[in-house]
């Protein structure tokens, strides 16, 4: 996007980019598509960002519904499952990758580390909810930052036109949402609606900490999907175009199709991409003026650093629950008082997954072989694994 954005096409300015990019981090959502759609606003207002970020959506969703359609379809069959194991162990190394890689950014001294920690154990032992682990590292965050405020310039943009795109773009997401707890009965479908639009509100840190949010609570909470099918839509997720923030459409498709087949899962996977979605045009239209005075607050830069940093435990978290449930056959959630621990059955290894496992922490931490080319080489694997074996 840089490149395209700032050297061919001069779209935008390297400050204007850095800035916009740098305000997108703080929003909650898919900040690659946030950045298209303020790409688009400061070419040609308001239309100009709904085209760029609709654009840079839709594609992916088109081939999401495709993959999930034939997903719920074919999904069950021996040899599709055999192939998702290897899309599986891929999976586990990817969300490693993102570990270390959000790790060598965020974590920049020892009070990041420490945030990091107190992350991981409130949610892996504690099951403190996602939400309230971003809070405190803001508020930690602002309240611990240093520096002084910049010199941005004065905003130039009446209140009350601020004022009157936030009712507007409420109005858009929420509407639709109260209509469904009216019209939609007892369907899933208002359930959807809720989870997802809190997830967009609370999703900072990328689409992998929202994973670490949503995967256990679609798994164990709400029983919408197994740990296997979660691990098996982030990696239909990784291999399509778009943000990898539409794993939530293809989670709305499987719930919606578990609660009324095809019809209900399409209705679900349209609800999930408008909760996801509608909100973060609201964040852009009406924050896009802003930009410059908001990236030269110390304070709301100390709270971005100090959520990165929380998200680092996040994804920790992520990696273990993702490793437990690729590794062993059996994992049980055991519950103490205040403590919660995932406990797997120790004689349920799958040596399989752990071979393929270690064959894609080869190929993608070490070769550096593209992410396509090691779905394919792990699922082929898997199958060469399985005739055998003869599991």
């Amino acid at each position: 996007m840089h490149r395209v954005l700032v050297d061919e096409r001069n779209w935008l300015t390297e400050k204007q980019y850095l800035d916009a990019l740098s305000f997108c981090m703080l929003l909650p959502g898919p900040e690659a598509m946030q950045l298209a759609t303020y790409s688009g606003w400061r070419l040609r207002g308001v239309l100009g960002g709904l085209l760029a970020g609709l654009l840079f959506v839709i594609p992916g969703a088109l081939v999401i519904f495709a993959l999930a359609a034939l997903y719920v379809a074919y999904g069950a069959l021996p040899l599709v499952d055999t192939l998702f194991l290897g899309v599986k162990a891929a999976v586990l190394v990817i969300v490693l990758e993102a570990l270390l890689k959000v790790s060598k950014r965020a974590l920049k001294g020892p009070f990041y580390w420490v945030i990091a920690v107190l992350a991981f154990i409130g949610i892996f032992f504690l099951a403190i909810p996602f939400p309230l682990i971003v809070v405190a590292a803001a508020i930690v965050g602002a309240m611990f930052a240093r520096g002084a405020s910049g010199e941005a310039p004065p905003v130039r943009r009446p209140l009350t036109q601020t004022v009157l795109t936030i009712v507007i773009g409420l109005a858009v997401w929420l509407i639709p949402l109260a209509a469904l707890d009216v019209l939609a009965g007892q369907t899933i479908l208002p359930q959807i609606g809720a989870f997802f639009s809190k997830l967009a509100v609370v999703s900072f840190g990328g689409a992998y900490a929202v994973l670490a949010y949503m995967a256990q609570d679609v798994v164990t909470a709400f029983g919408w999907l197994t740990a296997d099918e979660m691990l098996d839509s982030l990696g239909l997720a990784e291999t399509t175009p778009g943000p990898l923030i539409l794993v939530t459409q293809f989670v709305g498709f499987v719930a919606g199709f578990r609660d009324g087949g095809y019809l209900m899962a399409t209705g679900a996977a349209l609800v999930t991409l408008w909760v996801t979605f509608v909100p973060c045009f609201l964040w852009i239209f009406a924050g896009a003026p802003y930009i410059e005075w908001i990236v030269d607050q110390p304070r709301l830069r100390g709270a971005l650093t100090a959520i990165t940093a929380a998200v680092v435990g996040v994804i920790g978290n992520l990696s273990i629950w993702f490793g437990l449930n690729v590794l062993f056959d059996e994992v049980t959630r055991v519950t103490t008082g205040i403590w919660t621990l995932w406990v797997p059955g120790l004689n349920t290894v799958d040596w399989s997954a752990a071979g393929l496992t270690i064959l894609c922490t080869l190929l993608i931490l070490r070769l550096k072989i593209p992410l396509g080319w090691v779905l394919i080489i792990s699922a082929l694997a898997s199958v060469v694994i399985s005739a055998a074996t003869g599991f």
